[in-house]
């Protein structure tokens, strides 16, 4: 068991940042020292600040705790910082807490193509923190670094791909559509006479991110760089839809070297394991994909908290008569699609020596 860590959450009151606070509330290596948030919220107690929106209530730790302003003075006692700020705000605020040499965890999109940042899914690429030494020499620091997570259906589709890449070799086209859940929206999010009864079939910037985020993440580093892939084609749809919690996606996939049987891809499912399990990191799934292979499955609903949300779960994989093969998948998006990756990133960093 490593020593207890102290940490910060920015954005402490919005989904993200209530989601880090119950992943971490009975956590056995981080506690929680300080939350931070916008100006119209500092100085009061974390309880009378935030609306709260999770089905369990506020960690008795943390409900009386004083909201502190998102300035890296007022955290230079953590050891660990976890940034669930919006993306309007992240940039500058995350820069500044890494220029103060401090160790910063982000769910923004703002430094996610940073040649010297990762952007890691903590059940797939966990190699590419070999850059955080090359990342402090550029930036001059001592211990501090920035880890950045992936978009949280970026998330759910690579966990499959990596298996898939890892048993078979490369990918040249993979068409997804995603069925995005209303909490990927944050708090307020999708008005309701927007979503209820209805589809929209747009989210901003959604089909971008996962199409180079992809590529990226499945893709290599050399401890200085970042290797891309720079043979495969990803093409993305994004929708959403009226679901609380739980994005469900449809895959098709062409690989370079032909295509594996039905039944051969769903054992590489069950059998895909990753270094964050290795390891031992506490909040590692035991599976990192479980298969469901009944013909109505995955549903939001019923799969999205298996393993504690930070598993992916995969069903239906049959033939696709436009590529190879296609198969359907559920990540649960604030848990491995946000928050809890980056708590196991976190993990994963104090396990190699780098916190």
């Amino acid at each position: 068991m490593a020593p207890t860590k102290k940490v910060g959450i920015l954005g402490a009151t919005g989904t993200v940042g209530q989601r880090f606070i119950l992943l971490l509330a009975d956590h056995p290596v981080f506690t929680i020292h300080a939350v931070g948030a916008s100006s119209r919220s500092a100085g009061k107690a974390y309880k009378d600040a935030v609306k709260w929106k999770q089905s369990k209530p506020i960690p008795a730790n943390v409900d009386t705790l004083t909201v502190k302003s998102c300035v890296a003075e007022e955290f230079k006692e953590c050891d660990v910082v976890f940034s669930g700020l919006d993306s309007d705000v992240a940039g500058d605020i995350e820069m500044a807490f890494l220029k103060a040499n401090l160790v910063v965890f982000s769910n923004a999109r703002n430094y996610r193509r940073d040649p010297t940042v990762p952007l890691i899914v903590p059940t797939v690429n966990v190699n590419h923190f070999d850059i955080i030494p090359h990342q402090r020499t550029v930036y001059g620091q001592e211990k501090g670094f920035l880890i950045t997570n992936a978009n949280c259906s970026t998330t759910g589709l690579v966990v499959p791909l990596k298996a898939l890449q890892d048993a078979f070799g490369p990918m040249s086209h993979v068409l997804v559509h995603t069925q995005q859940a209303i909490s990927g929206a944050g708090y307020p999010g999708v008005p309701s006479l927007d979503i209820l009864d209805n589809v929209v079939p747009y989210i901003s910037g959604e089909e971008e991110k996962m199409e180079w985020e992809t590529c990226k993440i499945l893709g290599g580093s050399d401890g200085k760089q970042f290797l891309p892939l720079t043979d495969t084609i990803v093409s993305a749809t994004c929708t959403r839809v009226p679901v609380i919690d739980g994005h469900l996606e449809s895959v098709s996939v062409k690989f370079a070297n032909g295509c594996p049987s039905e039944e051969e891809i769903y054992k590489v499912f069950e059998s895909y394991t990753s270094e964050s399990q290795a390891l031992g990191c506490h909040s590692a799934p035991e599976q990192a994909i479980l298969v469901n292979r009944a013909d109505d499955r995955p549903q939001p609903r019923l799969d999205r908290e298996l393993a504690k949300g930070q598993a992916v779960t995969v069903g239906r994989v049959r033939p696709c008569p436009v590529l190879d093969v296609k198969f359907t998948l559920l990540v649960h998006n604030t848990v491995l699609g946000a928050a809890g990756s980056s708590v196991l990133n976190a993990e994963v960093a104090v396990a190699k020596g780098l916190i």
